[in-house]
Parts: structure tokens; sequence; C-alpha cells
């Protein structure tokens, strides 16, 4: 028993706050969960223990009971044999009477171990209970932490993503953007000097002084300035 209460409150005082440091490091609740399991196969050993004892306790306090009686009665009979002068009887009730006590004694003192080591029991039941409540409360605490992290974890990751995307589009569609605007101009320039050729070929063609000279002439017979 005494071996189940070492190993109980060395649980008890098990450093939660390195345990928790633990976890985040490596960023899992193994640590955490295996701590409960052994809460929890600590409690099951601890609540058959108590009711061994307490059952203990039961019994004792009822053969307490049982001799107090049998102390009281044989009390009562020494008293009536003397009163009655029967010496003889006297003596032999007065031995059992002896005997009875120390009977009694044994196991008043055996019931008050037991109640006391029952407590005890009781005691780091409560205090285990209370450990493990604090302890779920702790791993749904931090399983939540975690999730936020590796939530968090994810988001970055996705903007770093979008990050480098934008900008790889961004030098991409600059890239193009010069390349048409390159070619623009060089279509531009080539429109331009492929006109002063044509006009140059059709005042050739069309000897275009010729014609000009012509509708000036028309132009002045009709009035036109």
């Amino acid at each position: 028993m005494a071996s189940l209460l070492e190993k109980v409150d060395t649980l008890i005082r098990a450093n939660l706050h390195a345990l928790v440091d633990r976890a985040l490091n490596s960023n899992s609740l193994a640590v955490l969960d295996q701590y409960i399991r052994q809460i929890e196969d600590h409690l099951e050993d601890l609540e058959d223990a108590a009711a061994t004892v307490g059952g203990q306790v039961k019994t004792l306090k009822r053969k307490v009971e049982e001799y107090d009686t049998k102390v009281a009665e044989l009390d009562r009979n020494i008293d009536l044999f003397l009163q009655e002068g029967r010496e003889e009887l006297a003596v032999a009730a007065q031995s059992k009477f002896n005997a009875t006590q120390r009977l009694l004694e044994n196991y008043r003192e055996q019931l008050q171990r037991q109640e006391a080591e029952y407590q005890k029991l009781l005691d780091a039941k409560l205090k285990l209970e209370a450990r493990l409540t604090t302890v779920k409360q702790e791993r749904e605490e931090l399983r939540a932490l975690l999730d936020l992290a590796k939530s968090k974890e994810v988001t970055v990751r996705t903007i770093k993503s979008l990050d480098d995307l934008v900008g790889v589009g961004d030098a991409d569609i600059a890239r193009v953007a010069e390349s048409i605007r390159a070619r623009l101009d060089k279509a531009q320039a080539q429109a331009e000097m492929y006109a002063q050729r044509l006009d140059v070929q059709m005042d050739e063609v069309l000897e275009r002084h010729v014609l000009d000279a012509q509708l000036a002439e028309r132009k002045k017979r009709l009035g036109i300035q």
C-alpha cells in the first residue's frame, strides 16, 4: 500500500509545466497523454485499494461493537457472580473478561490504523482526481494552441507562396509589357517608314506636281480658294 501511495505522490508532484514545455517543443500531446494514462491507471488501483481497506474498516467496526458488547456483558456477570457469592464463576468470568478485553483493544488498534490508511487513500484519490482534471484542461488548452500554431504556419506558408507568386507575376507582366511596347514601337517606326516611302512612290507614279497643277487650274476656274 505504501508503494502505491508513493507512486501516486510522485505523479501528483510531477512538474506539469515541464511536461507542457516538452509537449510544445515536440509539437505533440503524446507526453501528456502518457501522463494522463498513468494517472488513470493509478486511480483504478487507488479505488480498488480504498474499497478493500474500506471493507476492512467496516469489518473491524463490527468486531469492535461485538466485543464491546461481550466485555460489557462479562463485566456485569462478574459483578453478579460476586454478589451471589459464586467466586469460582467470578474468577472464570474475570479471566474471559480479560481475554476479551485484550481482543477488543487489539481490534480497536487495528481499526484506528485501517481508518487512517483508508483516509490516506481517499485523500490521495481526491488529489489525483483533481490532478487529472487539471492535466486534461491543460491538454485541451495545449491542443488548441498547437492547432492554432499549425493553422498559423499554414497561413504563413500560404501568404509566402502568394507573395512569391505575385512577385513572379509582376516581373513577368513587366517583362511582357516591356516586350510588347518594344514591338509596338518597332512596328510604329516601320509603319512610318513605309508610309513615307509610299507617299514618295505615289508622287512618282502619279506625277504629283502635274496633278497638283491641273487641280489648281480647275479650282481657279471654279472659284475655289
